[in-house]
């Protein structure tokens, strides 16, 4: 029996029994906290230009490809020639140019004259130049409108008359459906929605060569801005997390039937969560945080043209795989015109009832999940007046409010914060 890898958003949410892991991947910026720091996440791409769509589902199944199969509510008929693979690479890629980061400044010589700061100089990339029998599928109302193989992929787009029938050629057919999905699939089935199904076919995975299934891109028009993410929630373990990186020509995009809100940045805190390599328990703490505060957010962790980035996390993308994932207005030698929007949402069932419904803004502002650490200079009060007020005033204020900082940002105890930071900070 084939485990149905059932997408919430057209992305994955997960097997029914199939255990999965996601793949990892974890100068001012000296660290990021990316999708790695969760458990159970996903991710899409949305390249959204007027009404086309082209979503790409990010692959993180790992485990016998024999079990792997996927099942997306999609708004049309998807054919061969809109459907494409995409490296996992190029997905990676982004997540880690847009994820939240860690910035540390130096102190400067309190006793100069001229103060310094070590701060980031912008950076402008450069802008380079098996079908069951007709009889039965008749009899349960099922159709299958499209049907081809791409890649490691077979690929099936099924239309039904209704869910009963639908559920019982898709468990006829060896895809384990989860309790509880019927009323589901009948939601979309009335919204006039069409199911991608695709499986691994074993003789053409073998031919590739890769270890890891690719991403699945489809292209549309729809004048539905949307992700379905309800049919996901289904059979999943608690609650998931799903990253959503927009590419836009105007602006940032947003959910318009849930709050999106900026998660907080450019806030201190304390130097040891650099130096005891902390910060990835340092955000999966601080939105677990702003989770419990606000359990149906979509929050914001990154809005910025990928011309230009201050400064770079990571490599910035190309306009060639940018082009990759969608933005197909651009070519090699044109301006970066590419505005791209991460979101991150933490979703189940009653938390998010409804699919994700997006608008896309003219809003260009710049916004980034950054935290700042400031390393003290290792200078003795007596060495100058204003040495004695930067040791004896100074640093105690300051890391007095990098110790409520992170906790009021993470939960975490204020006076374990306040020992941690006695203890690390350098002996004067």
């Amino acid at each position: 029996m084939r485990r149905l890898f059932v997408y919430s958003v057209l992305v994955a949410a997960g097997s029914m029994c199939l255990p999965l892991s996601v793949q990892a991947f974890c100068g001012f910026y000296v660290a990021k906290g990316g999708t790695s720091l969760f458990n159970q996440s996903s991710q899409v791409v949305y390249v959204r230009d007027g009404d086309r769509s082209i979503v790409t589902m990010g692959s993180d199944f790992k485990g016998d490809v024999k079990e792997f199969a996927m099942v997306v509510p999609v708004p049309v008929v998807v054919q061969k020639e809109q459907v494409k693979l995409v490296n996992n690479s190029t997905i990676k890629q982004l997540d880690d140019f847009s994820a939240p980061r860690l910035v540390e400044y130096y102190d400067s010589d309190p006793c100069r004259t001229m103060e310094m700061e070590m701060a980031a100089r912008p950076v402008v990339r450069p802008r380079p130049m098996m079908r069951p029998a007709m009889a039965r599928n008749k009899e349960l109302g099922v159709k299958i409108e499209a049907s081809y193989t791409l890649g490691e992929y077979d690929i099936m787009v099924l239309s039904a008359k209704d869910s009963g029938g639908l559920v019982t050629w898709l468990n006829e057919n060896k895809y384990k459906i989860p309790a509880g999905a019927e009323p589901v699939i009948n939601s979309y089935l009335k919204q006039n929605m069409k199911f991608f199904i695709a499986k691994v076919n074993l003789k053409e995975y073998s031919k590739t060569g890769f270890t890891q299934l690719r991403p699945i891109q489809v292209n549309y028009r729809e004048k539905r801005f949307m992700l379905p993410i309800r049919l996901g929630t289904v059979n999943a373990r608690g609650k998931q997390d799903l990253f959503v990186y927009g590419i836009t020509r105007k602006g940032r995009i947003e959910t318009t039937n849930y709050r999106t809100t900026k998660v907080p940045t450019d806030l201190n805190i304390p130097t040891y969560v650099k130096t005891m390599n902390q910060f990835g328990r340092f955000y999966r703490d601080l939105f677990n945080t702003q989770v419990n505060k606000n359990e149906d957010g979509v929050f914001l962790e990154y809005a910025w043209n990928m011309s230009w980035c201050d400064p770079c996390v990571g490599t910035p993308l190309n306009n060639k795989q940018l082009r990759e994932l969608g933005a197909f207005w651009l070519t090699d030698n044109s301006p970066t015109d590419a505005y791209i929007t991460r979101l991150h949402v933490r979703y189940d069932r009653e938390t998010f009832p409804e699919d994700l419904a997006f608008q896309v803004t003219g809003n260009t502002d710049n916004f980034q999940a950054r935290y700042i650490i400031n390393h003290p200079f290792a200078v003795k009060p007596n060495a100058c007046p204003a040495a004695k007020t930067y040791v004896t005033q100074t640093l105690p204020r300051r890391w007095e409010e990098e110790a409520k900082n992170a906790a009021s940002l993470t939960g975490w105890d204020v006076n374990v914060i306040r020992k941690k930071i006695a203890d690390t900070k350098p002996k004067i």
